[in-house]
């Protein structure tokens, strides 16, 4: 694919999350990129993120128009996704699944070259554990995960989307589990408990010494544990390189090697505890109708159930290889939370409002 003799024209929605933000620098990095249209809820502040060649455009993709915004597009990237409040499954598939139906309608209506929506291996059905499955494995989620349900419905979607648009490219992204060092604290807060984690009533020096301390000395190794991880950047180059060539369909993105409770003792220098399921599971959701916990036990759940990933067709189409293992991406949160970086964007300072009784005085 040769791009336009002025380079291409991106909108990257959902421009500020953990991979919005590494998805603009690759696209700004790149001189085939002419702009980027990058769309936001709530945009950052010039002061602290300005990244050269994007334009901010604040738009909360449940409710506003973007079909005007989109005239003249090449590509479109749609990354837009909400995790929380997960008590209330009704106001996430307003966001995830209705606000991704507004965005599929306004790309087909502005004429945009190509879609290239962020699914998931969430979106898989339940799989092996013992060997890889490729890109024709079922999209058919786990049924008790919002998150999973979610994903596997806009799948379903797309393959109407395609049936009615054949003149668009489409390509699905299904990365396993996303870490960088910007989104450390913004990801503690959806994943962490309170106890855990004490940003939310603690200056941010102290409170990272003391996420820290506060580790559990042993990881909780239920059957099942074993799950793929990929550096947020590297994930950001598969999609700079899907929206440069000319290629469609789905690509698994995951980086060596799987992680399981043994690697996760290495990192924590902590021992593997063998814990079975349903009790873990349990306390999980105790924690969770307590809100003790924000994110659902429902993924973790899932998270047990999910197949291996073989991720050979992004290194055959794509050209690409990640660049840090599934342990330094996993690593390089923990850096983040040892020491975090000045957050770019609301959305990485600020992921999930605290309960009430955590709020500052």
């Amino acid at each position: 694919m040769t791009s336009p003799p002025n380079g291409m024209r991106v909108a990257v929605v959902g421009a500020t999350g953990n991979v919005g933000t590494s998805v603009v620098r690759a696209l700004t990095d790149d001189p085939a990129i002419a702009s980027v249209l990058a769309v936001a809820r709530r945009p950052p502040r010039r002061a602290d993120w300005s990244p050269g060649k994007t334009t901010w455009l604040p738009a909360d993709i449940t409710r506003d128009h973007l079909t005007g915004h989109l005239d003249g597009c090449d590509a479109l990237i749609h990354l837009a996704w909400a995790l929380q409040p997960s008590h209330d499954p009704v106001a996430t598939w307003r966001n995830n699944v209705l606000g991704a139906l507004h965005v599929f309608r306004a790309v087909a209506q502005a004429g945009v070259g190509a879609l290239i929506h962020a699914s998931s291996v969430g979106a898989y059905s339940p799989g092996p554990q013992q060997r890889r499955v490729d890109e024709s494995w079922p999209t058919h989620g786990w049924p008790k995960a919002a998150y999973c349900v979610e994903k596997a419905y806009l799948e379903r979607a797309l393959d109407a989307f395609e049936c009615r648009h054949p003149r668009i490219r489409v390509v699905r992204m299904r990365p396993g589990f996303l870490f960088k060092r910007e989104a450390a604290r913004a990801q503690a807060r959806l994943f962490a408990a309170p106890a855990l984690l004490p940003h939310a009533v603690l200056p941010d020096a102290l409170a990272s010494r003391l996420a820290l301390q506060r580790l559990v000395p042993a990881v909780p190794n239920p059957p099942g544990l074993r799950f793929q991880a990929l550096h947020t950047d590297d994930a950001a180059e598969a999609y700079r390189l899907a929206t440069l060539r000319p290629v469609s369909g789905a690509f698994n993105l995951a980086a060596e090697p799987a992680v399981d409770a043994d690697l996760l003792g290495r990192i924590l220098r902590a021992r593997p505890l063998p814990l079975p399921t349903r009790p873990l599971l349990a306390a999980a959701s105790a924690a969770w109708h307590l809100r003790l916990l924000r994110a659902s036990p429902d993924l973790l759940d899932a998270m047990l159930r999910l197949p291996l990933m073989d991720a050979s067709r992004a290194g055959r189409e794509l050209g690409w290889s990640p660049r840090h293992t599934a342990g330094e991406a996993i690593e390089d949160l923990l850096r983040g939370l040892r020491e975090p970086p000045p957050a770019p964007t609301p959305a990485l300072r600020h992921a999930v409002s605290p309960e009430p009784w955590l709020a500052r005085p």
